[in-house]
């Protein structure tokens, strides 16, 4: 913080911000957890990147650019992302385990996100997971 890098000293403020605002939004003040603080950077995460997405269409590069930036600074306190071979081959798993139960095609899918989900954790996007999901399925 004393280095005086601008972009990191208001990003981190921003997503102090943001667990301050999570603890208290509700009807009482509630301490989160680490998985609910690990969720919020997520959120905090994703909004950078879908902003930076959209700048980027708009043709605002300076403003995309900063987007990245934050986005660069709030990954570091984010769990490392799986890799998707890594993520294909629990899908694969998680879909073979529900054919055995009886859910093919189509109907297998919420079972099998929900399955996948719970396997993974944070270490993966949920739209990710969905889509690959759908794919494998078919």
């Amino acid at each position: 913080m004393k280095a005086g890098n601008d972009v990191e000293k208001s990003t981190l403020r921003m997503a102090i911000a943001s667990v301050k605002n999570a603890a208290v939004a509700g009807d009482a003040a509630v301490t989160l957890t680490d998985a609910q603080v690990l969720g919020v950077l997520q959120a905090e995460a994703k909004k950078r990147s879908e902003a930076a997405d959209i700048y980027k269409e708009a043709g605002r590069a300076e403003a995309e650019a900063s987007e990245r930036a934050e986005l660069a600074v709030l990954e570091r306190y984010l769990p490392a992302r799986m890799g998707e071979a890594e993520l294909a081959n629990i899908i694969r798993e998680e879909i073979a385990a529900a054919a055995a139960q009886g859910a093919t095609g189509a109907k297998a899918m919420g079972q099998v996100v929900k399955s996948v989900r719970a396997r993974v954790g944070s270490s993966a996007d949920g739209s990710v997971i969905a889509g690959l999901v759908k794919s494998a399925l078919g």
